[in-house]
């Protein structure tokens, strides 16, 4: 469960030390942070067709626009998600099929 709470420096501090020391322990690479665990988080929700709206409530984001910068999906993903929207209009989806 993810807290609403603000996190306080001390604990942000504290779980970057525990979680570079983890991280060096299991022998994983420097660049996975927890940031770049955030990113991923909400991009495999985006994925996943879950609502923006409670992706934003998850990372505790106000704007919209905060939790735009971290919906980086996959350009397979994009492109998939723009043929969907795009197939009645092309022809290719269920409306289509009659006008051919």
């Amino acid at each position: 469960m993810v807290s609403n709470k603000p996190c306080h420096w001390n604990e942000r501090t504290s779980f970057n030390a525990r979680f570079v020391a983890y991280r060096q322990a299991l022998g994983l690479p420097a660049a996975l942070v927890p940031h770049s665990m955030r990113h991923s988080y909400v991009s495999h929700l985006t994925e996943g067709g879950v609502d923006r709206r409670f992706i934003q409530c998850q990372v505790g984001h106000e704007a919209d626009s905060s939790t735009a910068v971290y919906t980086h999906v996959s350009s397979d993903f994009m492109n998939t998600a723009l043929r969907k929207a795009l197939a009645p209009a092309l022809g290719d989806g269920p409306a289509g099929k009659d006008r051919r």
